[in-house]
């Protein structure tokens, strides 16, 4: 089978590798599709979150077919459909599938029942790759307490995750508005279904999110950049006693930001990473709103040209999501 393996730091290949054999406790998975995303760069260039070691395959943002089952690995049957968790538990710890363990990036791949999700036949499977970057935008929705049709929702930052909490204020009904310098990722938004996008760099995007909302300001603010432009001024997008999830990463490095407009605008913020326990109702809400959320996938590669997508996905100014299938 083909796979994509990091050798080290810097050194991606494409390969012929043997068939994976699978354990009792484990399933083998036939790709469709998998996502290229951010954190697949900082494995590549040696400066992952966790403890990692090398030769690797990546890839955590996937949707495949069962192909074998192990004898004591129970719900799941040969020729389902599924997507799975990329935060996942064994025996001896917590690991990280696609760094710690092998992902996605290979024509056949395993894994265990516990990790994994059925798909719906109305999420095909380029949308299905896509479910791992949604749950995170789910997620922080929900988190920050949920939203509806009479309200207004601001996400600050089109990159992927930022329009994935788009797409989730969207499908709740909510009035969504996506602030982001770059023009493709704004008409991406506006095709998920977004009423507004704004660019920051024209103007005062406090005065347009406050023109916009009668000058009460979002009832959410979703903050999905991590620049300090956006950082400092998150606190006056938002509304009286309003909310504030922090999504963007921002690490390292001094803000500055007037803390005390919190106290004084009474506002309730929530930090969010990853997506814990949101993937089966994640799923649902895409089956039954239908989202279309394929103006985020902007470049599609077969396996065999990975090396290609890769480079694809380090252009930001042309691309958003970068995904390769199982497909010549």
């Amino acid at each position: 089978m083909k796979s994509v393996v990091f050798e080290a730091p810097k050194q991606p290949v494409v390969k012929e590798l043997p068939r994976p054999e699978i354990d009792e406790n484990e399933v083998l998975i036939e790709m469709a599709a998998v996502g290229v995303c951010h954190s697949d760069y900082e494995l590549l260039d040696g400066r992952y979150i966790i403890p990692i070691s090398y030769p690797v395959t990546p890839g955590h943002e996937w949707s495949g077919r069962i192909a074998a089952v192990g004898k004591s690995a129970h719900g799941f049957s040969v020729g389902d459909r599924v997507t799975g968790e990329c935060v996942v538990e064994l025996p001896d710890a917590l690991h990280h599938f696609g760094f710690s363990l092998d992902g996605a990036y290979s024509q056949f791949f395993k894994a265990r029942p516990e990790w994994l999700h059925k798909l719906p036949d109305g999420v095909d499977d380029l949308t299905a790759s896509l479910i791992e970057p949604f749950t995170c935008g789910y997620y922080a929705i929900k988190k920050a307490g949920g939203t509806d049709a009479a309200q207004t929702v601001v996400v600050s930052g089109g990159g992927t995750i930022g329009l994935m909490a788009a797409a989730a204020a969207i499908g709740s009904g909510a009035r969504t508005i996506v602030i982001d310098p770059i023009a493709h990722r704004r008409e991406a938004a506006l095709k998920l279904g977004a009423d507004l996008a704004f660019d920051p760099t024209e103007g005062s995007v406090i005065d347009k999110v406050m023109a916009a909302t009668d000058g009460v300001g979002a009832d959410l603010v979703v903050e999905a950049s991590g620049h300090d432009a956006s950082l400092s001024v998150v606190f006056d997008l938002v509304r009286e006693e309003g909310r504030i999830a922090m999504v963007g990463i921002s690490i390292n490095r001094p803000i500055t930001a007037q803390l005390g407009k919190i106290q004084s605008r009474n506002l309730t913020i929530v930090g969010c990473i990853g997506s814990p326990g949101v993937w089966p109702d994640a799923i649902k809400f895409l089956e039954r709103t239908k989202l279309d959320l394929s103006p985020i996938r902007t470049h599609v590669f077969p396996l065999e040209n990975a090396l290609d997508a890769l480079e694809q996905g380090r252009r930001a100014d042309e691309c958003i999501k970068v995904t390769i299938t199982n497909k010549a």
